[in-house]
């Protein structure tokens, strides 16, 4: 059966990938899959706990409907009964999918589960790996692929600002490409419109904290620390921010100076230059210690009895010090 992969498939698996992106495709491919099918009836199923004759009542007609949309999560777990199942209704599915009913599975991308993965692609399924959005290319590529999907475009280096700026969170990552559509008209999107954004978002507002603190300015920090929490902004998001910037700061300095890759490292060369730039006014212990004072406000935040802003003013102090405070 020869098809192509934008349009919709009786048996597709989504494998791997970051776990907002696959739950976005999914309930993408299920929109998809009801617009060519109105009537059809949703079933969602757990791969874990469900049977054979459980399957084979979902994909098959029923009072309701002739069709139905049915998701499958956890597909790794699917025990062989299951998995004997789900292959012959694909092969009756592939060569008749005008008639059948519409499978969507879900797999971690793991090694479990490969040899059902492997029987269901040799029996037509589509499989389609999604990205793990753990590479800066990746995220790039979707920061571009975001704005596109709302028929805009963005400039190269305001795609890696916002990439700088959430890193891997993807949920948040999307949201803020779409608010920026929705509030500029600017196409292509420029770094100077992103970076003032940025600055004036709430959202974003964790990481102005963070990078005064870096900078050493640590009165301004816990200052704008204060006005963030009263803006809405939550600890756990300046926490996140600092401990970010923490990871990246250690990892250039366990690279020996920064003799190591971008894609090693995980961020952009600008960001290992500013952190090489950075560390001669670290030490060892300095390092340690604001390590030891943000996993502190980490577990402050987490309910451990204490006050979660004031261990983040304490880790902004040691952070601002160079860890001699």
């Amino acid at each position: 059966m020869t098809q192509d992969q934008s349009d919709l498939w009786p048996f597709t698996i989504l494998a791997g990938g970051d776990a907002f992106l696959a739950e976005r495709t999914m309930k993408d491919l299920r929109g998809q899959a009801l617009r060519a099918h109105p009537h059809a009836e949703v079933v969602e199923l757990d791969a874990a706990v469900c049977d054979p004759y459980e399957f084979d009542e979902a994909v098959n007609p029923s009072l309701l409907s002739d069709s139905a949309v049915v998701l499958v999560d956890r597909l790794d777990d699917a025990k062989d009964a299951l998995g004997a199942a789900m292959v012959t209704f694909c092969e009756d599915a592939v060569r008749d999918p005008a008639g059948s009913s519409i499978v969507i599975c879900r797999h971690s991308g793991g090694n479990k589960g490969r040899r059902l993965l492997a029987a269901l692609a040799k029996s037509g399924a589509h499989q389609r790996r999604l990205p793990k959005m753990k590479r800066q290319d990746d995220r790039m590529g979707f920061v571009l692929a975001e704005f596109r999907r709302f028929g805009r475009r963005i400039k190269p280096p305001a795609a890696q600002m916002l990439v700088s700026v959430l890193g891997d969170r993807t949920a948040e990552l999307a949201a803020m490409c779409e608010q920026l559509c929705f509030d500029f008209d600017t196409d292509p999107m420029t770094l100077p419109i992103v970076s003032e954004y940025l600055t004036d978002n709430p959202q974003a507002s964790s990481f102005n904290v963070a990078d005064l603190a870096f900078e050493g300015k640590g009165a301004e920090a816990i200052v704008r620390m204060r006005e963030a929490i009263e803006q809405g902004v939550d600890v756990v998001a300046i926490v996140g921010a600092m401990a970010f910037k923490m990871r990246i700061l250690a990892k250039v300095a366990a690279a020996g100076g920064g003799r190591v890759s971008p894609e090693q490292v995980g961020v952009s060369s600008w960001q290992i230059r500013m952190n090489q730039r950075q560390l001669p006014s670290w030490s060892s212990k300095g390092l340690a210690k604001a390590v030891e004072a943000v996993a502190n406000a980490d577990e402050q935040r987490k309910g451990r009895g204490g006050d979660p802003v004031y261990a983040m003013e304490q880790a902004i102090r040691v952070i601002a010090s160079r860890g001699k405070s």
